[in-house]
């Protein structure tokens, strides 16, 4: 137990408890001593319960008389005792009373909280509660209501517009919210309605100070029961939270972990009984968990878009648990009701409900189709019309100030729906008489409003509430009390976090490694591939000679350690691009620090990586043949290790410190040039041009390369490998080593001179470079943390529409023009939806005869789940749809309503489906998927897009060929005026914030189903999700119109209202686990469902009930005054399930019958419904080429990131071996100058990745699944758009490079390393998609993309010549595509070259006496290569060991006759690439491999041997 917990708190240092929607509710009155006295751990006494206290909302006082009895029925057992290690692990915590108890199915959570808040009572533990006030509250963006979408031209034209990048004062400054007011009590609740684009989220935020990107006109308008908006931000911000609309976890994580960490960061310091921590935090979790009904999910991932986990309606649920273990008191939901069923979404809005009545919590919520259920609930209402308030009151008042304008509430529509439809033009209705008096603009109602008596009101409220809590006064103070003692002691008493910095660092620790263990296959394949190139190093630099000839041996094999780990550190960039996201938000909660989670990934990376670093270590340094002492070997380890921890904070620096990941690799791939050459071992220190020399001071790499370079020589004496001449017989000072530091007359090596002479490194320094190493460490280390902690922050603007150039509609610029009397949200954001069209034009829409059914029967799908279980998802399934008829499939959340549609619609690559499905009594045949629309819940388009261009290339792609082009756009136009898009046609799809909005998107995404003209069957899933009433009563009522035109219609809706309902002719009910519960007519008015359920035991359903609502709560069980019942096994065994096996049946035998009646009656062929593509391979490859060209044309930050980063580097290398002497180091240089330049190689394949995989997740999750096109023309496409970039990169990194290392050559010399600076680009591009093309994501592919190139880096020749690698490695300096691009540029530009030795490289002796150098050189000149410098002299001999740089070339088997060759070769290469590129993609994410397809694959080869033999 921690120490903050030994005593108990009193009242003031004791914190409030709450429940589930911030609400920290303890457990309910533990009798730790009563316990200890029944050694059965049985309850004395039982109480009765009555039913209203099940189902009552209102809070009800409990008397001290019945204190006792409470304590019993809310008793723990023994939770001070030693408890079972299951115990432990998953705080279980036993209960008498089942109501009472997380783990019990009738689990009462607003019972729960009862007894939570009387034993709070009882303890004196005061509850953090706070309203908030708003008084003419303004807020305002900045930007222009219209952007222009950039192409890699647009950086040219920069300079003539310049008022698109400069901020000119406050032309751009753009009013929001127009002078709000209003005030919410300490636990009222607040309902904020309006349509999309109206301010309901800006408003949310900036109640909650989510201020980015925004500006507050003065932060004096707001405050918190007398707490200034600035001391609530600063020292209470995790008191005051804001959940947003979309979904931000870790994906690898269980839904367990997700909400334990979320409670055990803002467990309070004063706990009932001092309970431990740890139990406190696991046993609200798993309270929440039963609440938000979570349980059943707790050990799934949460999953993502692209990772497998639970359902889009769990996942909101987990938002939602998250936010609530927040224990804020002032709460703000943005559409959290948004992929929740309607049951769902009224049990969270009622469990919000009992945390305002029982802990006085304070919420805000923004809802979209609240139904009338939940609309009673809120306390407030406030309605917004285009930034404007036009009403705050009281929720009960709002419909009749409305009513009391002039405006009509048409019958059965839901008052919430009324208050938005109001700011419709197009839904309100003026009550008679009325016409010419209501207002009608955003300024006219707002006018009638600040003219209304509730304005009035309203002012009178803010005025009382102003002098109950004064600035700073009373009400400030104890909030600041009881805070202080929420937090554990040792905590910062302004900080707005509960646990001290070590508590938040330990627990992100802990959570980093169960992040690890969810994402296994990344955490291995990042060690394994550094693990792996150990042997690969150690047995390429095997056992060298421990003579002198072995010492540049041992630099290179310390030089690729060092290099290696350097490469590796450079993959954490894309690990903090994925936490980001989520560090944001719940930094926003006050869970912690942000730098907190920095420190503690970095933490438990510490002892993977020291693991690994070891194994690597151990292994290469035996290998290599490396000093065999222990003080050597540990003193190697240690400096390595510091070495990697210091680069890995650099390459954390940098991913930190950016904001895009593009932007993070450019500068991590130059820097990683300057890191590298400037170690000392590339170009040794006197070779360095002044302009850089200054790198090699502040590059901590270069520390510890001169650190284990002299930890390895220092003391040691090397023979003399090769001496100068090298007669056998020589004495005296007649001869000289050929190392540099050799001593004319010894027949040895001093390492300490060696290394003094080659690198001017000392071993007096080594301590030295480790404590500079240790404090680049530290540095960086901050620099990580600070730039974690300081630029998390993204802006928060609103959704701007961005269209291409000179597309824009006149509208819209000429809303730009006149921007200061408009709102930002009105000129971005008007219904689109409820503009849909009218009876006359779906008439002119054509749509195909339709005269197939689609049937399904017994449907079943399994998985396989952790631990190799079977998970049954649906149970045998069965229906139809028809041509005419609109089917709607309805659900509890997580019932399996998207499963089924992707098993219906063929687009499950997982699992075992069994059961049948027809087309007319006939199999499905290969075009099922192509003649059938599917609109999914998510709206995945490619970003860079227009609406129109999306369209067309549905168009085009689905389409059958026999429809011409003309006619294709004409359709698509149709389209287009069918959904009301002509103002955003043109508009860029964009990413959210930055493009279309939620609405846009959702229409988009029906009308590139609609473009492809389903001739079977239109399927959609959530058609309605994240929309306003009536954006999703016009959506319903379009399909309702093409379903009357012969569509059949098949769609999944969560919270229809009863109008919305009622457009529905028929129903699949599915309940708990896949099963069904009703598959039938819906009736007029609903009736033949409702008596379907009256008849088999459900409770009567209401005249003014939602039958919609009506049904989820039946089959949920959720009415306690009605025995719960087994609806799916009641529909197995009524009449009516009988009935749709029969009709089944039916439609069988007559539409086989017809089809054999047209099959002899006609007799032509129909390949359409055969191939299972519309349009053949060249056609497809064409328009998918056409599109990623246009994605890559429109990206113009990946561009010139791309060519920024070949030419810095070029150009950086270019004036690092500034015009490379004739000297052999000058040869050395140029060949290291090349070596360098591949360098780079690496970065330039981590950014193609991203872009490969944002196309391969559209294709793979909407367009393939469609049958849209071919994968094989998909991958081609992806890869040939990469080359001309690469083609333009090639050229500018030879001007950069060519010229200032090797001046002005022969124009065939220029030439052919020009052509091959332009195929290394290509090859580079190619060998990226071969490794992405299969992998799951970038960070799996980086790993083997390091591993593969450092191979080809290592066995290509200039490291290690080809005569000194191991035989078994000979094949790899065969196969390296890097030994002919070096090859053949080195013999290209260094062939014929003349050597002039620099004064170090000439070889010093003397001859003996009475011979002149000549003579005594005469018989080595004629086997050696050099040539002797001074023949006449008499002493001291000079002699160069080479003549001409093909001598030095021939070392390592370059020749100049061969660079053609090297050439053409390096094209085989990529072809290479491309081929297995298709071959993996294939095998990895296009063939479903069974066991026995597996097994075949194995056989065939192995019976083709047998054969043979």
């Amino acid at each position: 137990m921690d120490g903050e917990s030994r005593k108990h708190a009193g009242a003031n240092e004791s914190a409030s408890i709450q429940d589930l929607s911030g609400i920290n509710t303890e457990i309910a009155n533990i009798s730790y001593e009563e316990q200890r006295g029944s050694p059965n751990n049985e309850p004395t006494a039982t109480p009765e319960t009555s039913d209203e206290d099940d189902s009552s909302p209102q809070y009800q006082s409990i008397s001290p008389n019945s204190v006792a009895q409470l304590q019993r029925l809310a008793s723990i057992d023994s939770l001070h005792r030693q408890t079972s290690r299951e115990s432990l692990d998953h705080s279980v915590v036993r209960v008498s009373d089942p109501a009472l108890d997380p783990a019990s199915p009738r689990f009462n959570v607003y019972k729960w909280a009862k007894m939570m808040l009387t034993s709070m009572d009882e303890d004196q533990i005061p509850r953090q509660q706070s309203g908030f006030c708003f008084k003419n509250l303004n807020v305002y963006g900045s930007g222009p209501s219209v952007n222009i979408q950039k192409d890699v031209l647009s950086v040219f034209m920069a300079p003539f517009r310049p008022h698109e990048w400069i901020n000119f004062g406050n032309q751009n400054r753009r009013r929001i919210l127009h002078g709000f007011n209003g005030v919410v009590k300490a636990g009222e609740m607040l309902v904020v309605l309006g349509r999309p684009g109206s301010g309901c989220s800006t408003f949310l935020k900036t109640i909650c100070g989510e201020l980015n990107g925004l500006e507050l006109e003065s932060k004096d308008s707001i405050h918190y029961n007398g707490i200034s908006m600035d001391t609530m931000m600063s020292q209470f911000k995790g008191d005051v939270v804001y959940n947003q609309e979309v979904e931000k976890h870790f994906p690898h994580l269980t839904v367990g972990q997700t909400l334990r960490f979320a409670a055990a960061v803002r467990t309070p310091r004063a706990r009932y009984k001092n309970l431990p921590r740890k139990y406190m935090a696991n046993y609200m979790a798993d309270v929440v968990m039963a609440a938000l009904d979570l349980t059943h999910t707790k050990d799934t991932k949460v999953g993502n878009e692209f990772v497998r986990g639970i359902s889009g309606g769990e996942r909101k649920r987990v938002s939602i648990a998250e936010m609530a273990l927040s224990q804020a008191p002032i709460a703000a939901w943005d559409n959290s009701s948004r992929g929740l069923d309607s049951a769902t979404a009224l049990k969270f809005v009622r469990a919000l409900k009992t945390a305002s009545e029982l802990a006085r919590m304070t919420q805000a919520v923004a809802i979209y189709q609240a139904s009338q259920a939940i609309y009673d609930i809120f306390d407030k209402a406030m309605v917004l019309y285009e930034g404007r308030q036009i009403f705050f009151g009281y929720a009960k008042d709002a419909k009749q100030y409305f009513t009391d304008m002039g405006w009509e509430c048409p019958p059965r529509q839901t008052t919430g729906d009324f208050l938005t439809s109001v700011t419709n033009p197009d839904e309100r209705i003026a009550r008679p008489g009325y016409e010419h008096r209501v207002p009608r603009t955003p300024q006219e109602f707002e006018q009638y409003w600040l003219e209304s008596n509730a304005f009035k009101a309203c002012q009178d409220e803010i005025e009382r509430y102003e002098r109950e809590f004064t600035p700073e006064g009373p009400a400030a103070k104890e909030f600041h009390d009881i805070h202080r003692a929420q937090q554990v002691r040792h905590a910062l008493p302004r900080s707005p976090y509960l646990i001290s910095i070590p508590m938040q660092i330990g627990d992100c620790t802990v959570r980093a490694y169960q992040r690890m263990a969810g994402d296994m296959a990344s955490t291995v394949v990042h060690s394994a591939v550094q693990i792996m190139m150990s042997p690969i190093i150690g047995s390429m630099f095997y056992n060298p000679p421990s003579t002198s000839a072995g010492l540049l041996t041992k630099g290179s094999v310390i030089f690729f350690t060092v290099m290696l780990n350097t490469l590796i550190s450079v993959l954490d960039i894309m690990k903090l691009y994925d936490l980001r996201p989520v560090v944001e938000k719940q930094a926003s909660y006050a869970f912690y620090h942000p730098f907190a989670e920095g420190l503690g990934s970095l933490l438990a990376d510490i002892p993977i990586r020291f693991v690994t670093a070891a194994i690597f270590n151990i292994i290469l340094y035996f290998m290599a043949g490396l000093r065999r002492e222990a003080s050597r070997f540990f003193l190697f380890l240690l400096i390595n290790y510091v070495g990697m921890l210091t680069m890995t904070a650099v390459f954390r620096t940098i991913g930190a410190a950016t904001k895009r990941i593009s932007q993070a690799l450019a500068i991590a791939g130059v820097m990683l040039l300057g890191l590298i050459i400037y170690t000392g071992f590339v170009i040794p220190k006197k070779y360095m041009h002044p302009w850089f020399k200054w790198i090699i001071y502040i590059n901590p790499i270069a520390y510890a390369f001169e650190g284990l370079m002299t930890n390895e020589v220092h003391g040691r004496n090397y023979t003399c490998g090769a001496a100068i001449p090298a007669y056998p017989n020589a004495t005296g000072s007649t001869f000289v080593c050929s190392v540099p530091g050799a001593v004319p007359g010894e027949s040895f090596v001093s390492g300490d001179e060696w290394v003094k002479a080659s690198y001017e490194y000392s071993y007096s320094h080594i301590w030295r470079n480790l404590g500079f190493l240790v404090a680049f460490g530290i540095f960086f280390m901050a620099t990580y943390l600070l730039a974690t902690e300081y630029n998390t922050a993204t802006s928060s603007t609103a959704d701007l529409l961005v269209f291409r150039r000179g597309h824009a509609p006149r509208s819209v610029t000429e809303a730009e023009k006149h921007a200061h009397a408009k709102d930002i949200e009105s000129n971005r954001r008007t219904s689109i939806a409820s503009q849909l069209a009218d009876d006359k034009e779906i008439e002119e829409f054509s749509i195909s005869p339709q005269k197939e059914i689609f049937t399904w029967r017994n449907i079943s799908f399994d998985i396989t789940v952790k631990g190799g279980k079977h998970r049954r998802l649906l149970e045998n399934v069965s229906g139809w749809v028809a041509p005419g008829t609109l089917t709607v499939m309805m659900g509890v959340s997580g019932a399996g309503k998207t499963t089924l549609l992707d098993v219906l619609a063929q687009r499950t690559r997982i699992g075992v489906v069994t059961g049948e499905m027809f087309v007319s009594g006939r199999p499905l045949e290969p075009s099922f998927q192509r003649e059938t629309g599917y609109v999914q819940q998510l709206d995945l388009h490619l970003e860079t897009t227009t609406v129109r261009e999306a369209l067309r290339f549905s168009a085009m792609m689905r389409q059958p060929k026999t429809v011409s082009k003309k006619e294709k756009y004409a359709y698509v136009e149709e389209i287009i005026k069918l959904l009301r898009m002509q103002r955003f046609s043109e508009a860029v799809v964009g990413i959210p914030g930055e493009g279309l909005n939620v609405e846009q998107r959702k229409l988009l995404t029906i009308g590139v189903e609609l473009a492809a003209k389903p001739d079977l069957l239109l399927f959609l899933d959530e058609p309605t999700s994240g929309l306003d009433s009536q954006s999703s009563w016009s959506i319903v009522a379009f399909l309702r119109r093409l379903a009357d035109h012969g569509q059949a219609v098949l769609c999944t809706v969560h919270q229809p209202s009863a109008i919305l309902f009622q457009q529905f002719e028929r129903l699949l009910l599915l309940g708990n686990n896949g099963r069904p519960c009703y598959f039938g007519n819906i009736g007029p008015n609903s009736r033949t469902l409702i008596e379907y359920f009256e008849r088999n035991g459900g409770r009567p359903c209401g005249p003014a009930e939602n039958p919609a609502e009506y049904m989820l709560e039946t089959i949920g069980n959720e009415n306690s005054m009605v025995a719960p019942q087994d609806w799916a096994q009641i529909w197995i065994d009524s009449p009516e399930n009988a009935h749709v096996h029969q009709e089944i049946e039916r439609i069988h035998r007559e539409k086989l019958g017809e089809f054999r009646n047209e099959k002899t009656e006609k007799t032509e062929h129909h390949p359409k419904h055969e191939s299972e593509f519309a349009m053949p391979f060249t056609y497809q490859l064409w328009h998918v080429s056409m599109r990623v060209f246009q994605q890559y044309w429109r990206t113009p930050d990946y561009v010139w990131n791309k060519f920024g980063l070949g030419t810095f580097s070029a150009l950086f290398l270019g004036f690092s071996f500034y015009q490379a002497d004739t000297s052999i180091q000058g040869l050395q240089d140029v060949l290291y100058a090349l070596f360098m330049l591949t360098a780079t190689f690496t970065i330039t394949v981590q950014q193609i990745m991203p872009r490969f995989v944002t196309q391969r997740s559209l294709y793979e999750v909407r367009e393939r699944p469609s049958k849209a096109y071919s994968w094989k023309a998909f991958l081609m496409a992806n890869i040939f758009v990469e080359i001309p970039y690469s083609f333009f990169l090639g050229v500018l990194v030879y001007g950069s490079i060519y010229y200032s290392v090797f001046g002005i050559t022969s124009s065939e010399r220029q030439v052919i390393v020009l052509l091959y600076c332009i195929v290394l680009y290509i090859y580079a591009c190619t060998f990226s998609h071969m490794l992405i093309s299969w992998a799951p994501d970038p960070e799996t592919a980086g790993p083997v993309a390091v591993i593969l190139f450092s191979m080809s880096l290592l066995f290509n020749g200039v490291m290690q010549p080809p005569s000194s690698l191991p035989r078994f490695w000979i094949f790899m300096y065969r196969v390296s595509p890097l030994t002919y691009w070096v090859g053949g540029i080195a013999a290209t530009t260094l062939h014929g070259r003349a050597i002039e030795c620099a004064s170090h490289e000439i070889a010093k002796f003397n001859p003996p006496t009475g011979q002149t150098c000549a003579q005594y050189m005469a018989e080595y000149l004629k086997v050696a290569p050099g040539r002797l410098l001074n023949p006449t002299a008499t002493t001291v001999c000079e002699y160069c060991p080479m003549k001409i740089a093909d001598q030095f070339l021939a070392n390592s088997e370059l020749y100049w006759s061969q660079r053609w060759r090297d050439f053409g070769l390096i094209w085989v290469y990529v072809v290479f690439n491309i081929f297995a590129a298709v071959v993996l993609y294939y095998i990895v994410r296009v063939k479903r491999w069974s066991k026995d397809d597996v097994l075949d694959t194995i056989r065939k080869p192995l019976d083709y041997l047998k054969w043979r033999r």
